[in-house]
């Protein structure tokens, strides 16, 4: 089965993690499809049919983005507000995501320790994570988890990007 991976980050070429993580998925995986959404659509206007359509092509979707202030990034928003219709993705008659394989892989700026109850941002990453699960349940899509590394801002190395975007291909992908 081929895979569509939804990239949402505002300035990939200078990411440390989500250029990374899509130049693994190209030089190693010959059944995804990468789609990104800052470079498809920079003035926002989303073309809601195109969208719609990739989704139905395919039985798993991964959605990979930075962690921005514990959400995503403001066009991936405005993309699930605009792809995901009443009609369409929900609703008495729409059921277009019904069953489909539907995970995230997320690059999280801060430290892995910080995403505790009794640390600075006081919840756990899992907590936070509960509007997109909620957002799959309701589109009656099969959520598969999250692929994550932390630290991305400044602590993790090249080498352990390097590392973590293997396990992204060869071990999370492979799980869908």
């Amino acid at each position: 089965m081929k895979t569509l991976v939804i990239i949402a980050h505002p300035n990939i070429e200078n990411s440390r993690v989500n250029k990374v993580w899509k130049e693994t998925l190209l030089k190693n995986t010959a059944d995804v499809q990468i789609h990104e959404l800052y470079q498809a659509y920079p003035n926002w206007d989303i073309d809601v049919a195109f969208e719609q359509q990739q989704l139905q092509n395919y039985d798993k979707v991964i959605i990979q983005f930075p962690f921005y202030w514990y959400s995503y990034p403001p066009l991936l928003k405005k993309w699930f507000d605009d792809v995901f219709s009443h009609g369409w993705a929900y609703g008495s008659k729409g059921d277009k995501m019904a069953d489909k394989k539907l995970a995230l892989a997320i690059s999280i700026g801060d430290k892995q320790y910080n995403y505790q109850e009794n640390a600075p941002i006081g919840y756990s990453l899992e907590t936070l994570l509960t509007p997109f699960r909620a957002t799959i349940n309701h589109i009656k899509a099969d959520y598969r988890g999250a692929h994550t590394i932390f630290g991305s801002s400044f602590e993790v190395t090249d080498e352990e990007i390097v590392e973590n975007a293997k396990v992204y291909v060869d071990d999370f992908l492979a799980s869908l």
